[in-house]
């Protein structure tokens, strides 16, 4: 038995002193700008496909909620509709039912209904 893994051992390391070691190819010497490209690729993607219609999103509800005015017809982010009673600075009274009438933050207002 001691042989046999002796034998295994010995032909292991015969092979191994016939394979030679692959060596690394040598990076490509180039301009920096080259190497960033990808990276500067990506942002840009990123930019037009995810940042940029979030913000347009973001300045639409911006507008929105800067615009409210007694009488409107709304839907808040919880799925409650409305009609705006009241309006103060960051709180709006909105009737939901005849004589129901509750308190809602000026921001939950996702968008007016008609």
């Amino acid at each position: 038995m001691k042989t046999h893994y002796s034998s295994i051992i010995a032909s292991v390391a015969a092979a191994m002193a016939v394979i030679t070691p692959a060596y690394a190819a040598s990076p490509v010497t180039g301009s920096g700008l080259v190497s960033l490209a990808p990276l500067v690729l990506i942002m840009v993607i990123f930019y037009f496909l995810l940042i940029r219609p979030q913000q347009k999103k973001l300045k639409q509800h911006r507008t929105l909620i800067e615009s409210l005015k007694k009488g409107d017809q709304i839907i808040t982010g919880g799925g409650m509709y409305g009609k705006i009673i009241d309006v103060k600075e960051d709180v709006l009274r909105v009737e939901i039912a005849d004589g129901v009438r509750i308190k809602v933050q000026r921001t939950t207002i996702t968008g007016l209904t008609e």
